[in-house]
Order: C-alpha cells, then structure tokens, then sequence
C-alpha cells in the first residue's frame, strides 16, 4: 500500500466524525439506456451538495495538525469551495473568511453563511474573481491566517481522494472505468492517484466545459496554460487554468481520453436528470453525464461510475437552461428579418407559420422613412427538421432574414 493510498484512507475515516459517505446508486434508466452497469457516485448529495467539503476538511485537519495554534483561515470562491469551507470551519470551530466578488449573488452568499454561521465572516471585495483572490491572499500574508486553496494544494488532493476510497468501499471491486467532471483538476487528481494504487485496472475518462479546457490545453503543451477566455455558464469547473500540483497528476493522462462537452448540450442534460430522474445538478455535477453518448460504444457492458460531483443549481437560471437546451436541439432560433412596410406584410409572414410553430419573441422597429423595418424575432417548433422548409418559405417569400442564433455577441446583446 502507498503512503498516499493509507493517507487517503486514513482521511476518509476521520471524515465520518464530520458527515457519512455519499451514496453509490445504480441508474436503471443510464443503465438500460447506454447497455451498461452505470452507478453514480452521488457528491451533490453531501452536507454541502458537493464534494469540496473533502478537501476542506482535509486541508484544515493537516494544517492544525501542523500548527495547533492555527485556528484563523481565508479562502477565495464564491461556489462550492466556499460553502465547503465555511461547513467545516463551523465543524472543527475555526475562525474562517470567505472573500467573494462584488457581484456574486446573494443565495450564495446567504448558503455560505448559514453552513458557517458564527465561525465564518464574509468580505466582498473586487469585481472579478482574480482581484478577490489577490485580496484574500494579501489579507492572509499580512494576518497569518492559512489559505485553504479551491484544488491547487496537496492536503486539498489528498481530501478529494477519499471520494475512490468510499467507490471502492461500496463496490466491493475495482469497476471498469471512472468518469470524472475537470476544472482545476483537484478531483481528479486524488481519484486517479488513489486508484492507480487500490484499483490500478480501472480506466478513466475526463470531461470539461469545452468553454474551460483547461486540462485539454495543458496537455496539448505540457504544462499549465492559461485560458485566454472562460465561458462562465459551467461555474463549478469554468477554469482559466489547471493547478500546478493537479497537473503534476495528471500529466500522463492520454489526449483522447479527455472529452469536451459543449454547454448547450450539458443544459439538455440538466433538464433530462431532472424530468425524467428528480436528480438536480448544477451544470458542473452534470458534466460526466452528459459524456455517455459519446462514450456509448466504450462503456457496453461495463460497470461504469459516474461523479456526479454537485447540486448547487440556483432555479432562477432554469429559464436559461431551457432556452439553451432548446436551440442546442434546433428547436429554437432567432433572427434578425427585414420586413416590408407596407400593409400586409405582417399578416403574410404568419402565414408562413404552420401549426407547430410559436413566435417566442417579437421586437419590431418601424422606420417610417425606409422601406423595411427591422424585426428580431425568436421561433420555437417540435422538430428540428422544420427550420429548413420555414426557411426556404421565408426566402421565397421575400423576407429576408439573418440566422443569429449561434452568434454569440449578437445573442448575448440582443437576446
């Protein structure tokens, strides 16, 4: 056994004085619907609806360990990390500040303080993320508290890895392959390191926001890079770049085992889970679902686990993930039509509408010293195939338009 197999152990165990395990369930519907023994490892329901109470816990401990004094630290974030952080500050009775951006929302600001309670003080400082983390760090050189880092630390690694201690546990056997979700790596560093040691014939893939391939830029140039732009919509593993000491873990892992999954799609599979299953996740926690398409033909027959690795879904953004959902599957689009000004041309656009098409949005700006007005315009129909007749009608009709649904500036500005 290795010291970082007896360690990981040794954390787990420490860790039932604080919550019990995270079930293990089989999915009957993932399972007959991808041929394939399909179980989750279900993180989003810990104390804190993710998994990053493990490295927080583990973080802390070592640290007090070390210096016994030690009962002041910081942490930058304003997602899981901090709620973790603040549910363990208050279980081990530590003093701990949590530093989040001006603009973070206040359900999650109100989260992190009911898990910490009295134990944890909250300072919103900075517009952006990088200048709260340059602040918290500041405060900690100039106070001596520790910080306690989201995924880039060793103790941080060493806590996540208890989560393959407990798959491992519950299994009872090594199973075939681990999906595991991506951002700053600390997850999947504890896992696989773990897991080469207990259960070396596993298999592993890997998934990320394909709008925060950090993993996938890193091992394109053999190091960490940093992102020149991150889509923010998968919050929980939207990563400029991946830890040093994460990346150090994983820097062996093979290109093609690393998988991106494009945001749209992950709303899809948000809205599946929650339809069809009752199983809310945020778009981080539905990230290595979302990968089994295209993982179908690897996974028949096998004994898969997904890591499912968060439930912070905030509600008020489900209208997003519908409408996001919905134009990933062609169901919706928008466009920019230049409408005639003249009596009738209204009518006769709708008449172009068949039954199964809904008009979702209508802004008309009519100028009445030109010829045409502009029209924005959203279409929802059932199927998919429909928007190429509607379309050619259009065309034929006279209606010129532009398709913006995939623009993303106009998208973003207009709609």
């Amino acid at each position: 056994m290795t010291d970082f197999e007896r360690n990981a152990r040794a954390v787990t165990q420490e860790m039932r004085s604080v919550f019990e395990p995270t079930p293990l369930q089989r999915n009957d519907y993932l399972s007959e619907k991808f041929s394939a023994n399909i179980l989750l490892k279900r993180e989003d329901l810990s104390p804190v609806r993710s998994y990053k109470i493990r490295g927080a816990f583990n973080a802390m401990s070592k640290q007090r360990a070390r210096d016994p004094n030690q009962r002041n630290f910081v942490c930058a974030s304003a997602g899981n990390h901090a709620q973790g952080f603040a549910y363990m500050c208050k279980s081990l009775d530590v003093l701990g500040e949590v530093f989040m951006p001006i603009t973070t929302p206040k359900q999650k600001i109100d989260k992190t303080r009911a898990f910490g309670g009295e134990n944890v003080t909250i300072r919103l400082i900075g517009d952006y993320f990088d200048q709260t983390l340059a602040a918290a760090q500041t405060h900690c050189h100039e106070s001596g508290a520790h910080f306690i880092a989201p995924f880039d630390d060793v103790d941080v690694i060493e806590g996540q890895a208890s989560v393959a201690v407990e798959i491992l546990d519950d299994l009872g056997a090594a199973p075939d392959l681990v999906v595991l979700p991506v951002g700053g790596g600390g997850l999947s560093a504890g896992v696989t390191k773990f897991m080469a040691a207990a259960a070396p014939s596993t298999e592993f893939r890997f998934v990320e926001p394909e709008g925060g391939a950090s993993l996938t830029a890193a091992l394109a140039q053999g190091k960490p890079v940093t992102l020149p732009r991150v889509d923010t919509f998968v919050d929980g593993a939207a990563v400029a770049r991946i830890g040093t000491h994460t990346f150090a873990e994983l820097v062996s892992v093979d290109p093609n085992h690393v998988l991106s999954a494009p945001e749209d799609r992950i709303c899809m599979t948000i809205l599946e889970l929650l339809n069809v299953e009752g199983i809310v996740l945020e778009p981080a926690g539905a990230l290595v679902i979302d990968a089994l398409e295209e993982l179908r033909e690897t996974i028949r027959g096998k004994t898969v686990i997904c890591v499912t690795s968060g439930g912070n879904f905030d509600f008020e953004r489900l209208p997003e993930v519908k409408e996001r959902a919905m134009r990933y599957k062609g169901l919706k689009k928008y466009f920019i039509l230049r409408m005639p000004q003249r009596p009738g041309a209204l009518r006769e656009f709708l008449d172009l509408l068949g039954p199964d098409d809904d008009i979702a949005r209508f802004e008309y700006l009519k100028k009445s010293a030109r010829n045409f007005g502009t029209v924005l315009i959203g279409i929802e129909t059932k199927h998919s195939a429909r928007f190429p007749n509607l379309l050619k009608e259009m065309s034929l009709a006279g209606f010129d338009h532009r398709d913006i649904t995939n623009d993303a500036v106009l998208s973003e500005f207009l709609i």
